[in-house]
Parts: C-alpha cells; sequence; structure tokens
C-alpha cells in the first residue's frame, strides 16, 4: 500500500490550501470513481459529508479550492447553522471573474509598469497577450477559473520555443503575479511554473524558400477583389523585397517616388537595444519562364500615397502581421498544396518563406555581369547584421557544391 508520503504534490498543496482558508476541521480527500470528497470534522468525529463536482486530479484542485472557501464562508456566516449541501449551492453562485474587473486591473499593471516600459515595447510585447486575456475572460463558452487555464488559453496563438511567446509569456506571468501579489487576489491566479516546453530553442528552423514558380502558381489563386488585390501586392512586396511581415506596416516611397523604403525597426540581435535602422529596398524581381517580372510595386505604393489610399491589407494590432498573413495564406488551397509537397522533404513552409526566398535568390542567382553579391550587401538590404544573417542563412552561400564532390561526375559515368 502507497504510504502519506507517496501522495502527488498536488494533493500536498490542495490539502495545505484547504487548511490555510478554512476553519478547524475542513479536509479534503479522494471519494468514489475519482471525486472529491469534503469533510468537517470536530472532535475527531465526522459532522459533515459531501461529495462535490470535482475530479480528484490536478487540473481540478484549484477550482475545487475556490469552491471550499466560499462554501466554508457561507457556513461560518450561518453560524454552523445552514448544513454543508446548502453551503456548496451558496458557493455555486460565487465566481471569482465576476470579482476581477480585467480592463481596469490590465489598466493598473500599465500604470505600474509605466516607468519601465516604453509605450511601443507595450504595444507590440503586453497588448497582444492580454488582449487575449480579456477575450477568454469574456468567453461564455469555457472561461478559465484560474491562472494556468489562462495561461494555455492566452498564449495558444504562438508556437512553444519562439522568441514571441516568450515575450507574451513574461508579460502574462507578470499581469497574474501583479493581480495576487498587489491586488490581492486569490493564489490560484498565480502562473504555473516555467517548464522545458517554455524555453526558447536555440535551434533555427529549417526555412523553406518558395520557388518563382511556387509564388506565381499561389498569387494565381487569389480573389480578384479588392481584398484578394491587397493581399497579393504584400505578398508580391514580400518576395521581390524581402520583406518580414511586420515590414509591410512600415514601407514607404521617397525621393519623388524613386525609391521605396522600410521604417521598421526590430532587434538586430547581438547587443541588447540594438535595432534595425530605416532601410532603402532593393527589388530582386520573380521569374517567371520568359524572364523577369515587372510589377511596378514602387509605382502602385507612390501611387496611392499621393491618393492618401492603402495598398496594404488588415494585419491586425502590432505584432500580429506574421499571424494575419499566416491566416489569410491557410484558406488558400494551393498555399495547402505547397506546405504538403514541400513537407515530403522535411522543410517548412511560412510566411516567412517568401522572405527566405529573397536571401536565397539573393546569393545563387547572380549579377547581369555574372558576379554573385556579397553576403554584406544582402545582410544589409534585409536589414541584420551580417552575423544574424550569416546565422540564418549561410546555408544558402554555397553555390554548385555537388560539383565540388564526385556526385556529378557519377551522374555523367551513369549516363554514358
Amino acid at each position: 500500500m502507497p504510504q502519506k508520503s507517496d501522495q502527488p504534490s498536488w494533493v500536498k498543496e490542495f490539502r495545505k490550501a484547504v487548511k490555510a482558508s478554512t476553519p478547524k476541521g475542513w479536509l479534503v480527500m479522494q471519494g468514489k470513481k475519482e471525486s472529491t470528497r469534503v469533510q468537517i470534522r470536530k472532535d475527531g468525529k465526522k459532522i459533515a459529508d459531501i461529495t462535490i463536482p470535482y475530479a480528484w486530479k490536478e487540473s481540478d484542485w484549484p477550482d475545487a479550492l475556490m469552491r471550499v472557501k466560499a462554501a466554508a464562508k457561507a457556513y461560518e456566516e450561518s453560524e454552523q447553522k445552514l448544513d454543508l449541501k446548502t453551503c456548496f449551492n451558496i458557493a455555486h453562485t460565487v465566481s471569482s471573474e465576476n470579482e476581477i474587473n480585467w480592463e481596469e486591473s490590465i489598466q493598473a499593471y500599465r500604470e505600474f509598469k509605466k516607468n519601465r516600459v516604453k509605450d511601443s515595447t507595450w504595444r507590440s510585447k503586453y497588448d497582444p497577450v492580454l488582449t487575449n486575456v480579456i477575450k477568454a475572460m469574456k468567453s461564455r463558452v469555457k472561461t478559465p477559473k484560474n491562472g494556468p487555464a489562462l495561461v494555455k488559453v492566452a498564449l495558444k496563438q504562438w508556437q512553444e520555443g519562439t522568441t514571441q511567446r516568450r515575450h507574451m509569456r513574461l508579460a502574462l506571468y507578470g499581469l497574474l503575479r501583479f493581480l495576487v501579489q498587489e491586488q490581492k487576489l486569490e493564489s490560484t491566479w498565480l502562473p504555473p511554473s516555467v517548464t522545458d516546453k517554455d524555453l526558447v530553442t536555440t535551434k533555427k528552423r529549417i526555412g523553406y524558400p518558395l520557388t518563382d514558380a511556387q509564388i506565381l502558381r499561389l498569387l494565381d489563386s487569389f480573389p480578384i477583389d479588392d481584398v484578394g488585390n491587397k493581399w497579393r501586392f504584400a505578398f508580391q512586396c514580400m518576395a521581390v523585397y524581402g520583406l518580414r511581415p511586420e515590414d509591410l506596416r512600415h514601407i514607404h516611397t521617397r525621393n519623388g517616388g524613386q525609391e521605396m523604403w522600410s521604417n521598421y525597426e526590430k532587434s538586430k540581435g547581438g547587443k541588447k537595444g540594438n535595432k534595425t535602422e530605416p532601410r532603402r529596398l532593393y527589388p530582386l524581381l520573380v521569374h517567371d519562364i520568359d524572364g523577369p517580372i515587372s510589377w511596378h510595386l514602387k509605382e502602385q505604393l507612390h501611387i496611392c500615397e499621393q491618393e492618401g489610399r492603402s495598398m496594404i491589407p488588415t494585419l491586425g494590432k502590432e505584432g500580429n502581421a506574421a499571424a494575419a498573413c499566416k491566416t489569410y495564406l491557410s484558406r488558400r488551397k494551393v498555399w495547402d498544396a505547397i506546405k504538403k509537397e514541400i513537407a515530403k522533404e522535411k522543410q517548412e513552409l511560412t510566411p516567412y518563406s517568401f522572405r527566405h526566398r529573397y536571401a536565397y535568390y539573393g546569393h545563387n542567382r547572380p549579377k547581369a555581369d555574372g558576379s554573385y553579391r556579397a553576403p554584406k550587401q544582402i545582410a544589409d538590404a534585409m536589414g541584420h547584421t551580417l552575423d544574424t544573417h550569416l546565422l540564418s542563412y549561410s546555408r544558402f552561400q554555397t553555390k554548385d557544391l555537388a560539383s565540388a564532390f564526385d556526385e556529378t561526375s557519377l551522374l555523367v559515368k551513369a549516363a554514358t
């Protein structure tokens, strides 16, 4: 038989929390069919016993604790005259989320952080996840009842192991700790412990560079309407100028429409706080069977600027442009078909595959004079430091590698 010391750690935490927040004699234990039982004992004798609608498992105990505390409060306020079932029925109407005004709490958190977090940082690294918090807590389907449940819902859109998810997690954990420590919320709203899944992976994903043929095939599938045309223009710019999705918000023309620029500031990597400067954009045109295609992107953008209208589709809040691009692409059957094709090669298709295309052709497509671009030129054009660029795109630099080994000669020999 397992000893008491063999109990899971969450059981000990549950019982410790009940003991600390209810009158003497209140106990919780496992009931029949993995249910949760509550007993009240006095002078060693059981005076009340009830099974409550929570499973005896780690995911349910924070919610069960809140119900037990509310029932204990009702029991004491009645001077122990109400029976336990009635107390738990009263507790059923007590909902912690009704006690929290999440908009006001987030605003209080913003005030708390105002001297340490700039408005631009708040918009990019706090707003996206805190917006998810408000949305989750207003949901009528399944409202989170504790910190771990809220974290699971609010962080769902960001992939584990990414820097973006780490930023969102830190912001959300900070909010929850603030609410418990400064605004005296229940400790059940504390965030869960950080696990290995929360760590940012240092291994770079093998991003797939779309081919020109795949890009043309995809763009041909877009609808011919205002929304479709704006998305077509956006992805054309991403492919031809090597843009990040967030760059789309910041592109503009200068010098009377003769130059195209991006004012997007992003961390360069390396020294903390070092960000990219506004950069002039240089095209690497998409080719079809007849050669380079000029979509006149710079000219189109300049005309729209003069007319006061936008060529860029709706991208959501700052920091969410990649997600908006991914959502639109996921609705295209051709995108799904290309994704399945390249999955067979163990590579990953993402909205950044347009930018990867620019890097690939930048390194591998010769200039008009037959020479190749220096890696520093491509890094500057893409808004990278050279070190950051080589970390991400060094695999594109070696040209005609097969001819340096025996592969080509073996193919020739086989053919003869």
